[in-house]
């Protein structure tokens, strides 16, 4: 049996790892909504702002010069398309509303789509997948891709097991920077995270969440 002095010791340092833990959750998580506001005024926007101008200037050439109101009005409807790929880029990061009408699949495919990443996408029964363990599956296999980059390889697997997610991540390229903050985010829901070289430099995430009592 443990000693008292050893089983508090080894208490008080999961509490701070778990205080650390749920630190890092808060600083990402307010980083990422820095981000998210700088994305948001540097494109859709701008695009906005953009759109405004013009079409009050195609509305004052119409009086004057039809075909160059014409031609303007061509080009705006060009930029109407890049705000809302824009606007729709930045919804799939907050919550993709493919993840509940199409499921993990449909979402991880039109997000491997966005990152210009090669996937292949293998999803079995969900049946009663805790929608909590959906989205930080998705969103963990999101951000691996995220840090492939674009032409990146990928294999994902994605199973309930024993009533809980479970999915994997085997990819040709992995940026440099731990993936701690998404290890964080694993954990919080009782999961674990784990970073494994795979053969031929690939490199294997995988993360598995405990079923919900």
């Amino acid at each position: 049996m443990e000693a008292p002095e050893k089983s508090l010791d080894r208490l008080e340092r999961e509490v701070a790892e778990l205080r650390a833990s749920r630190m890092r959750l808060v600083v990402a998580d307010a980083a990422e909504r820095r981000r998210l506001e700088r994305e948001l005024h540097d494109g859709p926007q701008q695009h906005l702002v953009g759109l405004a101008v013009n079409i009050q200037l195609a509305r004052d050439l119409v009086e004057t010069d039809p075909v160059a109101a014409k031609t303007l009005l061509g080009q705006l409807g060009g930029d109407v398309e890049r705000a809302l790929d824009e606007t729709s880029r930045l919804a799939q990061r907050i919550y993709p509303p493919l993840l509940e009408s199409g499921g993990l699949a449909a979402a991880l495919r039109a997000a491997a789509v966005g990152v210009g990443a090669r996937v292949a996408i293998e999803v079995g029964p969900l049946a009663g997948c805790p929608p909590e363990q959906a989205g930080a599956a998705y969103f963990s296999c999101l951000e691996v891709l995220e840090r492939a980059g674009e032409g990146a390889q990928a294999e994902i697997e994605i199973r309930m097991r024993d009533g809980a997610v479970t999915f994997e991540v085997v990819t040709t390229s992995l940026s440099d920077g731990a993936l701690g903050e998404l290890g964080d985010r694993v954990e919080a829901l009782g999961g674990r995270l784990t970073v494994q070289p795979g053969p031929d430099g690939a490199v294997r995430v995988y993360g598995g969440f405990e079923a919900r009592r």
